[in-house]
């Protein structure tokens, strides 16, 4: 046991990499800020903790115990079953999660919480066209998208527009055409002749 974790006090978690991937979250460990398709998200110090703690459980159960430990030391004296509720529902709210369906952070009932879904630790920021992530929670699929969509639509709607616009030449030509060709194939008919 570490030396920090034997008294209880708050420390601080560095995981293997700099950036750590899940769903459409980054966390810059360096920076200790996290963001969802570039926007960043105001984590205050225990939630983020907490969050780190989950990564690092990979999931696994994070006991209550372990959170206590980790947050608040031996010495503080706080009711730390409603910090600690409080502190992970702090955390879903972030990350737009519910613990009726979650897809992030799951209770274990009487024992703690567990990160679902599996973290990706890198050592460079994710690019920022890496917009879709596909999450699977218990056989469920749900993508989650972000702005790189529009892009893609705007795109097809320009080419629809060009094609009726397109289109609608080649109808009024056709109309014209057979117009103009209708009166040219009737007969005259006069007292000249």
């Amino acid at each position: 046991m570490e030396p920090d974790a034997a008294t209880g006090a708050a420390r601080t978690i560095q995981l293997p990499a700099r950036y750590i991937r899940f769903g459409p979250f980054q966390i810059d460990q360096q920076r200790q800020e996290v963001t969802k398709g570039g926007s960043r998200l105001r984590l205050q110090g225990k939630v983020y903790q907490v969050l780190l703690a989950l990564v690092e459980k990979q999931g696994d159960v994070l006991t209550r115990e372990e959170l206590r430990l980790r947050l608040w030391p031996n010495e503080t004296h706080v009711n730390y079953d409603a910090n600690v509720n409080t502190t992970v529902n702090k955390l879903r709210q972030a990350l737009g999660d519910s613990c009726e369906k979650p897809i992030y952070i799951e209770t274990v009932p009487r024992k703690g919480y567990c990160l679902v879904i599996q973290p990706e630790f890198r050592d460079y920021p994710a690019p920022a066209g890496a917009a879709v992530a596909d999450i699977k929670v218990e056989g469920q699929d749900s993508t989650l998208e972000t702005d790189s969509s529009p892009k893609k639509t705007d795109l097809w709607i320009t080419i629809g527009v060009i094609a009726l616009i397109v289109a609608g030449m080649l109808l009024g030509a056709g109309i014209t055409r057979l117009w103009i060709g209708h009166f040219d194939q009737s007969p005259l008919v006069g007292p000249w002749l």
